[in-house]
């Protein structure tokens, strides 16, 4: 009978320790960090294609394996292809494997082309704010639909050649801006800084592929294929692993400043310069200490997925720190005065705090405005 209630007991325990792995690893598998690689083109479609021989299709194909596989060596990361062979998938159906899988990271891989030797990375987030702004670029990377059947029933009239066309697809991603922005930086920055590439910048496009995506998305150029040089680099063993291992980190830097690192990772200003030949600039001295009470200005230090209490200890002893809600962020701003001013001197505070890539941010009303616009409205 003693015996009998042991091996109960015994079974009991058992059960229970199974349950709880098997709860664990339903926890885990929830919060896996997944990141949706796009290969661009595919099968009949070679993409951009050159004189010496090499295919976008076959290059970002490598790249993107490469890249998978250095992700997938981080347990809490989970990658997901487009494609792994050289196929054609549509382009409609890119974006839809990214929501399927509720991903947290959309990230298209493509070669670029040019009548000239051009150089050089770039890389897109959607444009939510002009339609002809890199209309070329865009009319390229979307001219794929012609090879699709049935292409004007799928995109519902869309036409590439068209920039009306675009306005459809101008806002569906404003809500991720922000973050796609900060990974297309980070992925420019390590191109620029670990390999020496020569970068032409983060630009916005309206593409296609990235504007159905329900997350942070872009589009990389990771070169030009038509350039004897840089072609030769794509092609190489060397370049692919180079340029897999800048998007990687970028990837890994991306996801540990949304883990909640709000020391080193802060969110670029998406607003428009003030260039030194505006007028408003020209006036500021004018009006520097004239109160606009419509408008405020705060200094932007942070901005992570998960809540974090606004106090000094949190913010290296920044006080007067307020947190607000936009999308899909929690985003960080140091002080509120109308005074810009002021406004420049808790700058310099945030910087020599640490935050050395914060920035100024203007609303009127509570709504965020442009920093141009802010300043051209205090100045009349």
């Amino acid at each position: 009978m003693k015996t009998s209630k042991i091996l109960l007991f015994v079974l009991f325990i058992t059960v229970l320790t199974f349950a709880s792995f098997n709860k664990i690893e339903k926890k885990e598998a929830v919060e896996k960090f997944i990141v949706v690689l796009d290969a661009g083109h595919g099968g009949k479609d070679p993409g951009k294609h050159s004189k010496y021989g090499y295919k976008e299709k076959d290059i970002a194909l490598k790249i993107a394996l490469k890249v998978g596989s250095m992700l997938e060596k981080n347990p809490n990361i989970k990658v997901i292809y487009t494609r792994t062979t050289d196929v054609f998938i549509e382009l409609k159906d890119r974006p839809k494997i990214a929501n399927n899988a509720k991903a947290d990271l959309f990230v298209s891989i493509h070669c670029n082309a040019h009548h000239t030797e051009a150089s050089g990375t770039e890389t897109y987030v959607l444009a939510v704010g002009n339609t002809n702004q890199n209309f070329e670029v865009a009319k390229a990377e979307n001219e794929v639909i012609f090879l699709e059947d049935d292409y004007e029933k799928h995109y519902k009239g869309f036409n590439p050649n068209s920039p009306e066309s675009f306005m459809s697809i101008l806002f569906s991603q404003e809500e991720y801006t922000d973050q796609s922005i900060l990974l297309a930086s980070l992925i420019e920055k390590n191109f620029t800084t670990k390999f020496q590439r020569k970068s032409r910048g983060v630009k916005q496009a309206s593409l296609w592929v990235i504007h159905q995506t329900a997350m942070p998305s872009v589009l990389i150029e990771t070169g030009f294929v038509t350039n004897r040089e840089e072609g030769a680099y794509l092609n190489s063993e060397t370049g692919q692993n180079e340029i897999s291992t800048a998007i990687t980190n970028a990837i890994l830097e991306y996801k540990h400043s949304l883990d909640g690192n709000v020391e080193n990772f802060v969110l670029k200003d998406d607003t428009p310069k003030v260039k030194p030949t505006d007028v408003a600039v020209i006036k500021v001295n004018e009006v520097i200490n004239k109160v606009d009470t419509d408008i405020t200005f705060k200094v932007q230090i942070a901005a992570t997925s998960r809540a974090i209490e606004p106090k000094p200890n949190n913010f290296k002893g920044l006080k007067n720190v307020t947190r607000e809600k936009e999308g899909g962020l929690f985003k960080y701003f140091y002080g509120n005065t109308s005074n810009y001013n002021s406004v420049k001197t808790l700058e310099e505070e945030a910087i020599k705090k640490g935050y050395k890539s914060c920035f100024i941010v203007a609303f009127k009303d509570s709504k965020k405005i442009s920093l141009s616009e802010a300043l051209k409205t205090t100045a009349n």
